[in-house]
């Protein structure tokens, strides 16, 4: 039976599989503070359901996650939603700074969990994935993508500095070289491209994807869930993992700080109005 949290994120569970699915299509499946926090609920109450061997993040309609709501940064969010992490007495955040933060400090949390999880995440990735949303695919234990899919790392269209693990788990997943040139050069990058690089572990036809996801799923949860969770934290500390939540915080802190500059600022207006940004010369 579907549990739906909230009309944004939808959660069910199937014979020991969590699924958590994005929906958000009007807005390409991207986070404002409402669904980010909704999001990070969903993560929490799987990570830690002990019925739970596997979990699937997924999107809807040919999209994974395109990140944080820009449409929602540029109109200067929802006082309600923004006001959380400031006292009564005084006012509601603003800048763009501050309306990212209240959206990233759920987001990171939600990423932290993943990798603390003692249990498998898998990201299926049907569509597009960029900037935050690539973030999160890349955080997963697992990622397998449908043959329409892209993955792009895009914060520098608008002048930003990445977050969401972005400029944790590259250098780690493509070497610090590869992790440059996505960052510099921003090619987008199509499934088999992906596959190559070894950001992710399989493509699999779009017609069969959701199927070919399950019976991943399917796999993994009939294993050794302890083992599992035993092994994956053994990986974490080898990669290092222990230092994500420090990571996360100078992301958080650097990209609240770069997008009240100029650049974010000419960034988000090429981007809304469809075109090449302009940066500054500093």
């Amino acid at each position: 039976m579907e549990q739906v949290i909230t009309e944004h994120i939808r959660t069910r569970v199937e014979h020991a599989v969590g699924y958590i699915t994005i929906d958000r299509p009007e807005r390409f499946n991207s986070l404002d503070v409402r669904t980010a926090q909704d999001l990070r609920r969903a993560g929490l109450m799987l990570a830690r359901d002990s019925d739970v061997r596997v979990v699937v993040l997924s999107g809807v309609n040919g999209v994974f996650c395109s990140g944080a709501d820009l449409k929602y940064i540029r109109a200067g969010g929802e006082a309600e939603d923004l006001a959380y992490l400031s006292p009564d007495a005084r006012e509601t955040p603003s800048g763009c700074g501050e309306r990212f933060k209240q959206i990233l400090e759920y987001i990171h949390s939600t990423i932290s969990e993943i990798r603390r999880a003692p249990k498998p995440f898998v990201a299926a990735v049907d569509g597009v994935a960029a900037a935050g949303g690539f973030g999160l695919a890349m955080c997963c234990d697992l990622v397998f993508a449908s043959d329409r899919a892209s993955f792009e790392w895009a914060y520098s269209k608008t002048g930003l500095t990445g977050a969401e693990s972005s400029t944790f788990m590259l250098p780690r997943l493509v070497g610090f070289r590869r992790a440059m040139e996505l960052v510099l050069l921003n090619p987008r990058l199509d499934a088999t491209r992906a596959l190559e690089l070894g950001l992710i572990n399989g493509v699999y036809p779009v017609q069969t994807f959701d199927e070919n996801v399950r019976q991943i799923a399917k796999t993994v949860a009939e294993g050794p869930t302890v083992a599992f969770g035993v092994a994956k934290g053994l990986l974490n500390q080898a990669a290092g993992m222990d230092r994500l939540d420090v990571h996360l915080d100078r992301e958080l802190d650097n990209l609240s700080r770069i997008a009240d500059g100029a650049e974010f600022a000419e960034g988000l207006e090429g981007f809304f109005a469809k075109r090449p940004p302009k940066f500054p010369r500093t």
